[in-house]
């Protein structure tokens, strides 16, 4: 089981691997909030051998599954570059020891934070996007510093295929290092707690995930 830590300016959820050469997670929520779903994959990660943690990027709130405008409101709210540059590095700092080398994943709101810490910070060695794209405006995929991996449902009508294809274009112009995966399924596959969840994708999408740490940060 995780604890909820003090970081720079706020808290987070943290779960430790007990190995002492763990590499580090951090990892983003969703639009909903530091639910107990992005707790337990946190600590999915932790089983895997990785220290891992979630900053809590709305300050306490968490939405329940069913309040979408809820959670649009506070997804609004928060200071995307902001919180990138503030708290995802906070959690990173909380992390940080010599040798160490952190990966940073999220899921929706958390996969737009993700291709951010991406660009905008230098202490991760990889990142891992779920369903979430920043816009051109917050982030270009010629900025990104490190590997990506993404993983994108073919029926999400918040983070497009149409999204996917010019990011991926883009990633590719610019000769970056990445992969990024397509799942027949929808928005949210990951979480189990929503309606859109779909375990065959979430399966693949974890264990592509795995492969990919196991690449860059170990």
């Amino acid at each position: 089981m995780g604890m909820t830590v003090k970081l720079e300016g706020g808290t987070g959820y943290y779960a430790a691997s007990g190995r002492q050469d763990a590499p580090g997670m951090v990892v983003i929520q969703e639009w909903w909030g530091l639910q107990d779903q992005i707790k337990s994959v946190c600590e999915q990660y932790a089983a895997a051998g990785f220290d891992a943690i979630v900053p809590d990027l709305y300050a306490g709130v968490v939405v329940p599954y069913h309040d979408e405008e809820a959670a649009g409101r506070e997804m609004d709210a928060l200071d995307f570059l902001s919180a990138t540059d503030l708290q995802v590095k906070a959690a990173a700092d909380f992390l940080a020891r010599p040798g160490r080398k952190i990966g940073l994943t999220g899921f929706c709101l958390g996969g737009i934070v993700s291709i951010l810490g991406a660009i905008r910070l230098d202490v991760f060695a990889a990142s891992s996007c779920y369903y979430g794209l920043p816009s051109p405006e917050q982030g270009k995929p010629a900025d990104i510093n490190i590997p990506i991996q993404g993983h994108f449902a073919l029926g999400d009508t918040w983070c497009t295929p149409a999204m996917v294809d010019a990011f991926e274009a883009g990633l590719a112009a610019a000769d970056k290092q990445f992969e990024l995966y397509r799942y027949d399924c929808d928005h949210g596959f990951f979480n189990p707690d929503i309606k859109e969840y779909d375990a065959a994708s979430a399966a693949l999408s974890w264990e592509r995930d795995l492969a990919f740490w196991a690449k860059h940060l170990k």
